[in-house]
């Protein structure tokens, strides 16, 4: 199935989704991009580097994070993502779970809410993404870490998510999937997930992995997260080859280059034709 964002069409291909996080502290990059020229000037990057969308997202939710007021966020991410629609041609996703957040992203130009409750937190996100036209990624989130059969239950969460997203008539062709790696899950659950995305897939929509400098690389390799990239350039190769449509990362052109390089050797005509 196709993937509209945008005006772009994605398919056929892992895509990669550059983090734009304008926090003060986000787990591994938070502070380095809280200014707007600073902002706007790292996007540039990543869309030099080859990303094909970006995810800006302006409240930390790392393990044990603070909610901060709408209005804050707001004034975070929504100058960004006017500036970055007003100056590069690439679609903007906003990373929020919050409906007045949400609203604002789309005012500003947003092509896609990445919730990562999957429409299950808050009432009428899911009317409020289908009424904009945009895209959006459902990830898989629980409050705790109870599962009775984790993938199984997964799996389950995972359709109501969509649920919500086709009563609200947001099309099938603006759905993406996460499963939601680093979030209500030890690191032996996120592994799973990791290696089992083509049964993602198989609920029908693409699906994203999001793995980058995260826990479950620090824990497998004890290795601190300014250390991490070579496990996430695995976890990207692992994605090519379950057939995740985008991968999302903080180093975008050591991920491009080893998703460029998996699609080869599995016999991909280049995406750069």
């Amino acid at each position: 199935m196709e993937t509209r964002i945008g005006s772009r069409i994605y398919k056929d291909h892992t895509y990669i989704m550059g983090i734009l996080n304008v926090t003060p502290d986000s787990f591994s990059d938070g502070g380095r991009y809280t200014g707007l020229d600073a902002a706007l000037f790292h996007a540039e990057q990543m869309l030099k580097e080859g990303a094909d969308l970006l995810d800006v997202g302006g409240e930390s939710t790392r393990p044990g994070y603070t909610r901060i007021s709408d209005e804050e966020e707001i004034s975070r991410i929504a100058p960004v993502i006017e500036a970055i629609r007003a100056r590069l041609d690439i679609p903007v996703s906003a990373d929020t779970y919050k409906p007045k957040v949400a609203a604002a992203a789309l005012q500003a130009g947003a092509d896609m809410i990445n919730d990562i409750w999957g429409f299950q937190a808050e009432p009428g996100m899911a009317q409020l993404v289908a009424e904009a036209g945009a895209a959006c990624c459902l990830m898989h989130n629980r409050k705790e870490a109870v599962y009775s059969d984790f993938f199984g239950d997964v799996l389950s969460d995972l359709r109501r998510s969509i649920a919500l997203a086709k009563q609200a008539g947001i099309p099938e062709d603006r759905i993406v999937l996460d499963g939601g790696v680093g979030f209500a899950k030890t690191r032996e659950q996120n592994l799973e997930i990791i290696r089992r995305g083509r049964e993602i897939a198989e609920l029908g929509y693409p699906v994203l992995l999001g793995t980058s400098r995260k826990s479950v690389i620090g824990l497998t390799l004890d290795v601190p997260v300014d250390q991490r990239l070579e496990g996430t350039l695995a976890t990207t190769v692992v994605a090519v080859m379950t057939g995740c449509r985008f991968v999302r990362v903080h180093d975008v052109l050591a991920n491009r280059r080893a998703v460029d390089m998996t699609e080869a050797i599995l016999g991909k005509e280049s995406r750069h034709g």
